[in-house]
This record gives structure tokens, C-alpha cells and sequence, in this order.
């Protein structure tokens, strides 16, 4: 992990970005950069504007006010400029999103042969090295109803990466998942993380925050309230509401 490469390169970054929902403020001058390379935890309760945040970051939702900058490019209303921004941002869900009528190998493959023109051949040789990476190349050939929930998930993070993304989003990835197999996919991310990979996820999976964050932010109410480095965060949080969601999520 290395915090100080951030401060340089940002891969990410949010400024003063507010979003509504009708009159409801769901995004309240949310500030946030990314460095390349540096994963980031965002947690917070339910309805605190976390998985809106990150949705804004590949224009999944519209921001009205604020500025959004992925890798130089500013997502807009341009289409042409959310084009170029989910190039290069992969986003995991908490439903798996799977093609539920194509194979796990068709599934990888559909997008690098639509979207970037990769032969067959090609598509088909990257989609067995990622599935060997997240530990199931021998579901290649199954379709997605004969996987468990931790194998389908860890089909969609394969998915995501296909296409060579820069910056993976994490939307709650194993908040769907039994709790035997969360640790599957952890597993998986935890890996990616270490290899170097940009990552903002948004997880109430403290454990993994510790482990693998260089930056935890707590949102609440739309705001992000605190933003520290794991040691910090968990151990001497600034805020009273950081204070109560920690004591109430960790046992």
C-alpha cells in the first residue's frame, strides 16, 4: 500500500458533487480523491449516499452540482466522455448481474468482442487466465445457475476485468452472498488489491477494510463525516457518529 503514490496521480476524484433525488439530498458536497492504485473503503448506514457515490463515478447515476474527474476525463453529459470513463472503470454489484442463458466463458467473453473488437481466440484466453486468477477455470463451460453465489460473484469480478479496466468499483459485492463463501470473494479482492489495482469499495466488511484499505471513509446522511487511515479509523475515530456506526457494526 503505498498512501503517498495518491497524493501525486489522482485516478479518482469528487469534488463538491451533490445529487437529488427530487427534494431529497442524497450527495451533500462529497470531496474525495483516489489515488492510483490506492483502495479505498466506504461504509456507512443504509441510505448514507455510499453506493450513490460510486454509482456517479461511471455515470450509473447523474450528479447535478460538483465535479467528477476519472484518469483526466470528467464524466458528463457527454456521451462520449462516460464512453471513455467506463473503459477504464470495471464495477462489481451486489447482484451478480450474469447473463443467466450464457455460459461463464460467454459471459466473459460477450464484452472485450462487442465493445473493443478482440478476436475470439484472444477473448477466449484472457477470460481462462482470469478465471484461474479468481480460482474457478473449471467452470468455464457451466452456466451461471449451476454456481454458487461466491462462484458468481467472482464470475462478475472476472467480467469486470475483462475489459482491462483501470479502477474497479465495488458496490457491495458479498452483501448478497451466504456467509461461508464471503470470504471467497474477499479473497479474491484482497488479491487484486495487493497486485496493485485502484479500487473504491463500498462494504461493511471491517475486517477486509483493516487488511486492505489505504483510506476508510464513513458517510452518513449524504456527507462524507470522516475519512482516515485504517489505524485511525478503527482505532481512534474523530467523530461521534463514526464513533456509533463503528460500535454498532463491530463485534
Amino acid at each position: 500500500m503505498k498512501p503517498q503514490q495518491a497524493a501525486t496521480e489522482p485516478a479518482v476524484q469528487l469534488q463538491d458533487v451533490n445529487k437529488w433525488y427530487g427534494d431529497f439530498h442524497v450527495l451533500r458536497d462529497v470531496n474525495l480523491t483516489v489515488g492510483k492504485g490506492e483502495k479505498v473503503v466506504i461504509c456507512g448506514p443504509s441510505g448514507s449516499g455510499k453506493s450513490t457515490s460510486i454509482r456517479c463515478v461511471n455515470r450509473l447515476e447523474e450528479h447535478q452540482e460538483g465535479t467528477i474527474i476519472v484518469d483526466g476525463i470528467e464524466v458528463n453529459s457527454d456521451m462520449r466522455q462516460i464512453e471513455a470513463v467506463r473503459k477504464k472503470v470495471g464495477m462489481v454489484f451486489q447482484s451478480f448481474n450474469l447473463f443467466p442463458h450464457l455460459t461463464v466463458m460467454d459471459n466473459l467473453t460477450l464484452g472485450p468482442m462487442l465493445s473493443q473488437g478482440v478476436p475470439q481466440d484472444e477473448a477466449r484466453d484472457r477470460a481462462q487466465q482470469l478465471l484461474r486468477r479468481v480460482r474457478i477455470p473449471e467452470q468455464a463451460h457451466k452456466y451461471p445457475g449451476q454456481l454458487s453465489g461466491g462462484q458468481q460473484q467472482r464470475v462478475a469480478i472476472a467480467r469486470a476485468l475483462m475489459l482491462q479496466p483501470q479502477v474497479m468499483l465495488f458496490d457491495e459485492p458479498t452483501s448478497a452472498l451466504d456467509p461461508e463463501m464471503i470470504h471467497e470473494v474477499l479473497d479474491v479482492m484482497t488479491e487484486l488489491a495487493e497486485a496493485g489495482m485502484t479500487m473504491i469499495c463500498v462494504t461493511h466488511e471491517m475486517n477486509f477494510a483493516r487488511k486492505v484499505a489505504d483510506l476508510v471513509v464513513f458517510m452518513d446522511a449524504g456527507e462524507i463525516v470522516e475519512a482516515a487511515a485504517p489505524e485511525a479509523f478503527f482505532e481512534a475515530p474523530r467523530n461521534e457518529r463514526t464513533r456509533l456506526f463503528l460500535s454498532q457494526i463491530l463485534h
